[in-house]
């Protein structure tokens, strides 16, 4: 029981105490500021402590600090606020701004949220509610004026607005950390196509450098070539495949030729036979016309004598595949030619070299090669090779083609580089987070239009009656700016 007594007065006595502390404070006098005022017979001013002024002091609607402390519940030290126009009073002896110790009128707001109202709105007349819910700041009633407490009611749609607004807040706080990820991984992909990037340059740039070699040697093989003026160029081997593809050619032509003909005169034959089949029908046997009858038993006899096969679709599609090209056949006839004239050219010069061994015929072959084409290079041999030889040459083509490929798989490779990089180093905003909406779009309708808005990339004006759409205007960077939102000249930033 002693236990329970001893806790029951340490409760009253800290109760009291608590309830002597709010009333020694002084009106206006935030909890922050309450260790300023514990004096209970003097107040020494806060930013100038060696001012010390009796209590009588405090609130008398006259201000004795330069910091304005001494007035926590009036509007007489009013003008200190940044608010309002500075005067020579504003300036110490050191010539130094002197500001307001303290943040303004508090307001309890008992319900409510606490908070301090701007020293010039104390006593004004004018009820504050949006400040100050429980009317103090209009505590001497100037012009009659009474502000009522509204705490309970103003709280209460407080309370609702913020648990709405916690909750969107934090809806819209999942949402971020989702786009953040999603930033993050696509991000990460675009550092892991640079380096792959990196890699396929690499590959790409020795490929380069190979087929540049390649192209060399082709062409310094082609150059060596021995060759026989354009006379002479084609050979006997060279002339029958010529009238071998001539003549099929003929035949082919001839051929597709006899199967229209023979289309004709089938849908004749059909138009014909259709003429006479509606004769037969339709003739009035009553009427006594010799002529007609006798075109009818025709008629008759004729379409009951025997036709013969009818047209098989088979053998139309054997005459499609003969008609067909030769090189749809499978049969080029340049590479007949090619090989002819190789043969009849080359073949002849160098026969002898089918006697040596197949070592000794390559080197010979490559150093006679060599030395040819050294001593054109120096002019002591005339190059009897047209001077379009070379370049039409299907080997260097082929080798030629290939290196275009390959420099131009490089170039696409830089330019994605590039891009890639530039798109790593722009600023898509906080955490990235602009990366993961880029190319999504929003609308809004406004009078006859359709507002469009996609991230990082455009926004369109889009009639809603039909016709052109128009563009505002393209992404082209994103620049932060900051700006102050206080007026004490503290800027947050």
């Amino acid at each position: 029981m002693r236990s329970v007594g001893a806790l029951l007065c340490l409760e009253y006595a800290v109760t009291v105490y608590a309830a002597s502390g709010e009333a020694s404070r002084p009106r206006g006098v935030g909890p922050e500021f309450a260790k300023f005022y514990k004096d209970d017979s003097t107040f020494s001013c806060i930013s100038t402590p060696s001012i010390i002024l009796p209590l009588s002091r405090l609130n008398d609607d006259y201000c004795d600090c330069p910091d304005g402390s001494d007035e926590p519940g009036t509007s007489a030290c009013s003008h200190l606020s940044p608010l309002s126009p500075h005067t020579p009073v504003d300036h110490s002896s050191t010539g130094s701004n002197i500001s307001l110790s303290l943040p303004g009128f508090y307001c309890k707001n008992k319900g409510h949220v606490p908070t301090y109202v701007p020293f010039t709105n104390v006593n004004d007349g004018i009820c504050d509610y949006t400040l100050c819910c429980d009317g103090s700041e209009e505590w001497d009633h100037v012009g009659g004026v009474k502000c009522e407490d509204r705490c309970q009611q103003i709280g209460k749609e407080f309370r609702k607005l913020d648990e709405a607004r916690q909750k969107s807040l934090g809806s819209a706080g999942r949402k971020r950390k989702e786009l953040v990820v999603e930033a993050e991984r696509l991000r990460r992909e675009v550092e892991d196509r640079l380096q792959s990037l990196g890699a396929e340059i690499e590959g790409s740039e020795l490929k380069v450098k190979q087929l540049e070699a390649e192209l060399v040697e082709v062409e310094r093989r082609e150059k060596g070539k021995v060759v026989r003026g354009a006379v002479q160029k084609v050979g006997k081997m060279g002339v029958l495949v010529g009238l071998a593809k001539q003549r099929s050619e003929e035949l082919r032509e001839t051929l597709e030729r006899v199967r229209e003909e023979r289309d004709a005169s089938r849908g004749r034959v059909r138009e014909l036979e259709g003429v006479l089949m509606t004769f037969k029908e339709e003739y009035n046997p009553n009427f006594n016309d010799e002529g007609v009858k006798r075109a009818v038993r025709a008629w008759e006899e004729y379409a009951a004598r025997d036709k013969g096969p009818e047209p098989d679709a088979a053998h139309d599609r054997d005459l499609d595949a003969i008609t067909q090209s030769d090189k749809e056949n499978g049969l080029d006839w340049a590479e007949y030619e090619g090989e002819a004239d190789e043969e009849s050219e080359e073949g002849v010069l160098y026969a002898f070299e089918n006697y040596l061994p197949s070592s000794l015929r390559i080197w010979l072959d490559t150093n006679l090669r060599t030395l040819r084409t050294t001593l054109i290079d120096s002019g002591i041999l005339a190059d009897t090779s047209t001077p379009s030889s070379t370049s039409e040459s299907k080997a260097v083509q082929a080798a030629q083609s290939r290196l275009d490929a390959a420099r131009q798989d490089l170039v696409n490779h830089h330019e994605s580089l590039t891009s890639h990089q530039e798109d790593l180093d722009s600023n898509m905003g906080p955490d990235d987070i602009f990366r993961a909406l880029r190319g999504q779009c929003i609308s809004t309708d406004s009078g006859e239009y359709t507002y469009e808005f996609c991230f990082l990339d455009k926004t369109t004006q889009k009639p809603k009656k039909g016709g052109g759409h128009t563009n505002m205007g393209n992404f082209v960077r994103m620049e932060t700016v900051f700006v102050d939102e206080d007026v004490d000249d503290k800027a947050e930033r």
